[in-house]
């Protein structure tokens, strides 16, 4: 029984490996649109679907950024400022898309713009708090999709989500976790209702990486800001000692575990937009393949010991 097992296994990768090796031709002659192309993971795509000869649209939320983007890529990128809390902004985007695409319609449609701030436990935050990351990280995504499905209809193309291993895994407070979560439903109803049209859905879930997101000083004076307006009751209930180790404790975190290697993630949005039979989902990084997804099929109260071993004590927990 093992032994067929076994082979079934092994039968199943090998079928795998060759199917995703396949890649879709004229790769040229199709166009890409990224949001979030600033900095970060979009950045990184941009570049290397550039490089691969594909046209790519990139979406900037600063002139800053899209006039450092066209510096270094070549003639063929072409950038737009994008605000995807904006759905004036996205509705000017997708006709500018349109105007490139014409009737060949929009291949590829990354949906990488992302906020992690404020993010703090959920205690210290305000309603508003939770409504500016989902309005970037959940709201705008969907936006955009709506905007842009017609285009990818149209060229019978592929969505790519870029979530999180903190949308299959929550421990993180602040409006984050829940809009990733919101993008993995998201992204599994659209896959599933587009399925008869010929449009391949991707989520990407990435693990902990060196980006604007994860900047040490920026968090960590994101986190001074937000204590600063905490109530008085809560801030008794935790203690200023807490607040202390939880600081310490996040900077150790961002320091000694966010990767460098961008291209870890930007290789998955590369096979989803490339390949003839792309992963529903990618888990970008070691750690997000190897330790947090994993860990998410844990029972809940493993996964609970595991993740919070290390956290500080409150003044009342102690």
């Amino acid at each position: 029984m093992w032994f067929y097992l076994v082979i079934s296994v092994v039968l199943f990768f090998l079928i795998r490996w060759f199917l995703e090796r396949q890649t879709v031709e004229n790769l040229k002659e199709k166009y890409v649109f990224i949001t979030g192309c600033d900095s970060g993971f979009g950045k990184e795509i941009a570049w290397q679907l550039d490089l691969q000869g594909m046209r790519v649209l990139a979406g900037c939320f600063t002139q800053k950024g899209a006039q450092e983007l066209e510096r270094v890529m070549s003639d063929r990128l072409k950038t737009t400022i994008l605000d995807v809390t904006s759905t004036e902004s996205v509705a000017m985007a997708t006709e500018w898309v349109k105007g490139h695409v014409g009737n060949k319609g929009l291949w590829g449609l990354i949906n990488n713009a992302g906020v992690v701030h404020p993010a703090a436990p959920n205690e210290w935050l305000t309603k508003n708090d939770f409504a500016k990351v989902l309005d970037v990280n959940l709201l705008g995504l969907i936006d955009v999709t709506l905007h842009m499905l017609p285009l990818v209809k149209k060229a019978k193309g592929r969505v790519v989500n870029v979530a999180s291993i903190l949308g299959r895994l929550a421990f993180y407070g602040g409006g984050y976790c829940p809009s990733k979560y919101g993008v993995e439903a998201f992204s599994d109803c659209l896959r599933r209702e587009l399925r008869p049209f010929g449009v391949k859905i991707a989520i990407v879930e990435p693990g902990y990486f060196r980006t604007g997101m994860t900047g040490v000083q920026e968090n960590l004076n994101n986190l001074e800001q937000i204590w600063t307006n905490v109530s008085q009751e809560t801030k008794d209930s935790y203690g200023q000692t807490y607040f202390d180790n939880y600081c310490k404790m996040f900077k150790e975190a961002l320091v000694t575990q966010c990767s460098t290697e961008l291209y870890l993630v930007a290789d998955c949005m590369d096979h989803a937009v490339t390949s003839k039979h792309p992963r529903t989902r990618y888990s970008g990084g070691w750690d997000a393949q190897f330790f947090y997804i994993p860990l998410s099929y844990l029972p809940t109260v493993l996964a609970d010991l595991v993740l919070t071993w290390s956290w500080p004590k409150s003044v009342r927990a102690a």
